[in-house]
């Protein structure tokens, strides 16, 4: 097996399952209301296509062709034949700032990109005065007056197979496959270098651990451009799943419902919508209804796990929470689900053992871009261990430094920042990646993250304040949508947070008849609303020991948002733009203090 993996580059993949399942449909996705199917054939040829025009249009082996589209089959394609002729694909976020695309732009030397649609083809061609490779915008939507990618289509029409092959034949596994450019909470993005071989790694160790054989459905709606998303769907390909493409975030619940996915994966902002939602719809029953979906509940929220941690009793009212209430979860998320992988930020503990009680096999998992980018899973085999991102996969050595600083090693891990030496040195240490990111080890090395080495800070009386697990906690409230805990060289920690608006709207039908009908800003300010948003605060602080407590907190109105610049691509905060945004709020409070 690892023979096979290290003659395969990613491109192969799609030939590996024509040849494996002829038959199979590679991807689904929907047009005019309808799901369609593209079997692997099809998609080679277009592949193929694409590839032949890249080469007529003078791409050579090693430059960097620009992606920016959102999750679609045309993405795959253009990915493969990019690939397939030896060039590098830079895939981008279509959400970033026109400064990052500026700098990822002229850093990677792009002559040549590809765009989904039109607002993204307006704004490439806008700043191509300042995109200093740039010759080339193609966009995938039939926009008038653009550059359609059929052209590309048609320009291939004069390249041979045999040219076509000679390129591909010459592309070797240890080639740079992609440059992905970390958004990053701080500083300008960094290229991150990947390999065919360094993803195929990956691609065999999330293989291992995936209860699923091939004839199976997936359903994808991250973007992938995200590493995690990028070798999940490639992990699909090697196993044989067909990978249902669905149409927005909007549309999750009609999709899921219409491909009965088998195996999905998310981020836990999505699965927190999800918990929300189905809350929400609880809230509305009333008496004894109301009352047994609390109970099923809170007999979720005790859930573990682990069988011989439940007591014979427990059993026996888990076996009633499912069946009044908590099955009917599992079916709402089309009832065919045997994984769904949970990454790129942390996941409230509380909503996990809900979801597992309910059946709805949930595993966290942990990773980084520069590391392909899997590092550790919570997986079947080894089984799960909630507040955990599980056990080191296949391949990745993992070990902690002194201060608890993750530190992993293996051929996933990259080759470095693009033509950053300085910041390379920095992170790969001794062959060792330097993550940034605190841990302990529970249990037989399962991984517990605590937090963000960059962010933790010391108040003035010298107590370290651990932000992380402060905010996971508030965020269990069901009136507190988001919060940032603050502190940094203070007498005391704080945060900011941003309510739940909808939920507090109608806690205070029957709480607050009062401010019914109130705008949102006058709302927010009200004094019972500050005092419910106080009184959460104080059961969360309840957790942790006295200096980490949050004290006054600064209530904001607007949610942090990716629009916003509050958060990167990949939904995490950047702290010190949301600290310099509320600066005046921040300094008021601490003045405020010493007066």
């Amino acid at each position: 097996m690892e023979q096979e993996q290290q003659d395969l580059r990613l491109f192969d993949l799609a030939c590996r399952q024509q040849t494996l399942y002829p038959d199979l449909s590679i991807f689904a996705y929907k047009i005019d209301n309808e799901w369609k199917e593209i079997k692997s054939t099809e998609f080679i040829a277009k592949v193929d296509a694409i590839s032949k025009g890249l080469i007529e249009l003078g791409v050579k082996p090693h430059e960097k062709v620009g992606l920016i589209a959102d999750s679609s089959v045309e993405w795959h394609i253009m990915d493969f034949a990019i690939q397939q002729v030896g060039a590098v694909c830079v895939a981008m976020y279509p959400n970033i700032t026109d400064a990052d695309y500026q700098y990822i732009f002229n850093d990677a030397e792009i002559k040549l990109c590809v765009v989904s649609n039109k607002n993204l083809y307006s704004r490439i061609l806008n700043l191509q005065e300042s995109l200093y490779t740039l010759k080339y915008i193609f966009c995938i939507a039939e926009v008038p007056d653009s550059r359609n990618w059929k052209e590309i289509v048609e320009l291939g029409k004069t390249i041979s197979d045999d040219t076509l092959k000679q390129r591909s034949d010459a592309v070797k596994p240890s080639d740079l496959a992609t440059l992905i450019y970390t958004s990053g909470t701080t500083g300008k993005p960094k290229g991150v270098m990947l390999t065919h071989n360094n993803i195929m790694f990956n691609v065999m160790a999330a293989r291992e651990i995936t209860p699923l054989q091939a004839y199976t459905r997936s359903l994808t709606f991250l973007p992938p451009c995200h590493a995690y998303e990028r070798m999940v769907i490639y992990t699909y390909m090697y196993i044989g799943i067909t990978t249902y493409i669905a149409e927005s975030l909007d549309k999750i619940g009609n999709n899921i419902k219409e491909a009965k996915p088998h195996i999905m994966t998310a981020v836990p902002r999505i699965l927190e919508k999800v918990y929300e939602k189905i809350m929400k719809i609880g809230h509305e029953l009333s008496g004894s209804k109301r009352k047994v979906f609390d109970w099923a509940v809170s007999v979720g929220e005790a859930y573990d796990p682990n069988p011989d941690k439940r007591s014979f009793v427990y059993n026996m009212k888990l076996k009633l929470a499912k069946k009044l209430v908590l099955d009917k979860w599992y079916e709402a998320l089309g009832g065919h689900l045997v994984t769904v992988a949970s990454g790129s930020a942390s996941l409230q503990n509380k909503l996990a053992r809900v979801f597992l009680a309910a059946g709805i096999p949930l595993y966290e998992g942990y990773g980084m871009t520069e590391a392909s980018p899997l590092i550790s899973v919570n997986h079947y085999i080894k089984g799960i261990r909630v507040g955990t991102v599980g056990l080191p996969v296949k391949y990745v050595e993992v070990k902690l430094a002194e201060d608890g600083e993750i530190l992993v090693k293996g051929p996933n891990v990259m080759q470095g920042y693009y033509k950053n030496p300085e910041e390379t040195a920095k992170t790969i240490i001794d062959g060792w990646l330097h993550t940034g990111d605190i841990a302990v080890m529970e249990e037989g090395k399962f991984i517990k993250i605590i937090d963000r080495k960059k962010e933790m800070f010391k108040i003035s009386g010298g107590k370290y304040v651990i932000p992380q697990p402060i905010e996971k906690k508030l965020v269990e409230s069901y009136f507190i949508e988001q919060a940032m805990v603050i502190g940094d060289g203070q007498k005391f920690a704080s945060a900011f947070i941003v309510p739940n608006y909808g939920h507090l709207a109608d806690w205070s039908k029957s709480s607050a008849p009062e401010l019914i009908g109130m705008k949102k800003d006058e709302f927010l300010s009200h004094p019972t609303i500050v005092k419910k948003i106080n009184a959460e605060v104080r059961l969360a602080n309840q957790h942790f020991g006295n200096w980490e407590q949050i004290k006054k907190p600064i209530i904001l109105h607007d949610e942090f948002t990716i629009d916003g610049g509050e958060l990167t691509p990949t939904l995490k905060m950047k702290r010190k733009v949301i600290l310099e945004k509320y600066k005046n709020q921040f300094n008021e409070l601490y003045k405020s203090d010493e007066d």
